[in-house]
């Protein structure tokens, strides 16, 4: 018997009407040291992923040994959700259409930090509060910034008072700030992934220690360096009318699944789909969680850990914080956020053998996931870097199987 009926997008028979290519580089033959036939078997899995019917549009880049492979979208920016009548006006989704990076953004945020550390602002070792002396409180004083990047500071969730624990809370800078401080921890040094409350921190003593913004100090080691559009937290409000809208889709999330995201997320998965599409949301700066980017521009940003920190002939990065970047902190451990094996450097959320989160045998890759199925990676043993970016924010369901085909199908081809 079933019990309710996934929520799924149309699919159309033919999917060129509403696939972009956004440039004619491919036309030229096979790139990055790939065959034909490897592109084709990679594009062929990304169209079963669109036909998964979770995700009302997928942008993906792809780019071997620097050479740009694929930079195509399917689907749309804005109507065809599960829950859209056939009268709701559709937008095309294009490889230029701004995305969420939801949680892929910690990627970046911790890859300032490293370069702050770098220039001697300060040191990855060093304890939270002795930058930031307000964070003593309540047990918390000996953990340290790489603590926090590791996911292993103690304070995955906040003990707050049940009126506070709304989405709006994360748009309010400075008394996010004084109640992550006050919380006592409600973990040990036990891996437990920070899902907003770590990235708020680490930005607090960036900013503390620079003087600068987050905002500004991303604009001037990254954006700017890599010639980006967007890649900004939270994005201008001339560019609204781009940004692609989220949806809610797959299985209906439930009981125990529903009460992992929540107790992550401080409040219940629809609503934080519900808030991700708001004003206020793309007003705001939430260094774990809103950086605004494209596919491509998400590629050119792990592409450049994959160059040693290079990028149009630039050094934006020592090779050897790059290195450690990339560096696992400790073994494949039990997330006690997630409630499934994780392996973490300080920032990065790491590939594994046999399999992992960027396909199988993938121990080497580096990157991060973004809220339900949006990723971004570098894998320095097959040269790749991508970008993978899905608008449906499905946690079940069938897509999950076309997205481990996906992975697979990139692993082997780019072997």
């Amino acid at each position: 018997m079933v019990l309710f009926q996934p929520m799924k997008v149309q699919i159309a028979r033919d999917l060129h009407p509403i696939t972009t290519i956004a440039d004619d580089v491919e036309a030229a033959g096979p790139r990055g040291g790939l065959s034909a036939a490897d592109t084709k078997a990679i594009w062929a899995a990304l169209k079963s992923l669109y036909r998964s019917g979770a995700y009302p549009g997928i942008a993906f880049c792809l780019r071997r040994h620097g050479e740009l492979v694929f930079n195509r979208s399917i689907g749309h920016a804005e109507g065809n959700g599960p829950a859209d009548s056939a009268a709701v006006p559709k937008r095309l989704l294009t490889p230029e259409t701004p995305i969420c990076l939801f949680s892929a953004s910690k990627a970046v945020t911790a890859v300032l930090l490293h370069k702050l550390a770098e220039d001697g602002g300060i040191r990855l070792e060093e304890r939270v509060s002795h930058y930031l002396p307000a964070f003593a409180q309540a047990g918390k004083r000996d953990t340290t910034i790489s603590d926090v990047l590791a996911h292993r500071g103690g304070f995955p969730t906040m003990k707050i008072a049940k009126i506070e624990r709304k989405v709006e809370l994360m748009e309010d800078w400075d008394r996010i700030i004084r109640l992550i401080c006050a919380a006592p921890p409600t973990s040990g040094k036990q891996m437990s992934y920070h899902a907003i409350t770590g990235g708020f921190i680490l930005a607090e003593v960036l900013q503390k220690v620079t003087g600068t913004s987050l905002s500004s100090y991303l604009d001037q080691h990254i954006r700017k360096p890599l010639k980006m559009k967007h890649f900004t937290y939270g994005i201008g409000k001339k560019y609204w009318p781009e940004v692609a809208i989220n949806y809610e889709a797959g299985a209906l999330v439930r009981f125990p699944i529903s009460t992992v995201a929540e107790r992550a997320l401080f409040v219940p998965f629809p609503e934080v789909v519900r808030a991700s599409n708001t004003d206020s949301f793309k007003q705001a700066v939430i260094p774990a969680g809103n950086i605004f980017a494209t596919a491509d521009e998400t590629s050119r940003f792990f592409q450049m850990l994959l160059d040693g920190g290079v990028a149009n002939g630039q050094q934006l990065l020592k090779a050897e914080t790059v290195a450690r970047i990339a560096r696992p902190l400790g073994r494949m451990n039990f997330d006690r956020t997630l409630m499934i094996p994780m392996r973490y450097s300080e920032g990065m959320m790491l590939g594994a053998k046999p399999a992992g989160m960027y396909g199988p045998d993938t121990a080497d890759a580096f990157g991060h996931l973004g809220f339900m199925n949006i990723l971004g990676w570098a894998d320095p043993r097959r040269h790749i870097s991508a970008g993978l970016l899905t608008t449906g924010k499905a946690i079940l369901g069938t897509h999950l199987l076309s997205l481990s085909r996906l992975l697979a199908t990139i692993s082997s081809r780019c072997a």
